[in-house]
């Protein structure tokens, strides 16, 4: 075994630490490369919150029992409006409705 001395890195003495500062940076470049790939928070500035939240809109008072968008008249409106079904049906169907409600108009 003569002749098997440590000529190699540790021979200067700054092997260890120049093979320490490598793997701290390559470290340091697979932690930046997951960080700038992965999604997440972004790095551009963002607009902070507004200070005071907008207000609710207005409730509009309910409707009453038979009325607004979804009642029977509105449906039966839209229906002849869009042409499926005729005139004799609509005023059929329309003084059926308001007489059942004991609305005969």
């Amino acid at each position: 075994m003569m002749g098997w001395h440590d000529y190699g890195w540790g021979m200067t003495g700054f092997g260890w630490l120049f093979m320490g500062l490598f793997w701290l940076a390559l470290l340091g470049v697979i932690i930046w490369l997951v960080v700038r790939l992965l999604p997440g928070r972004s790095t551009q500035q963002q607009a902070p919150p507004p200070a005071v939240p907008p207000a609710p809109p207005a409730a509009a008072p309910p409707a009453p029992h038979g009325s607004g968008p979804g009642s029977a008249l509105d449906i039966l409106d839209r229906r002849l409006a869009a042409g499926e079904i005729d005139v004799e049906t609509y005023r059929a169907t329309r003084a059926a409705l308001l007489e059942g409600r004991g609305n005969p108009q």
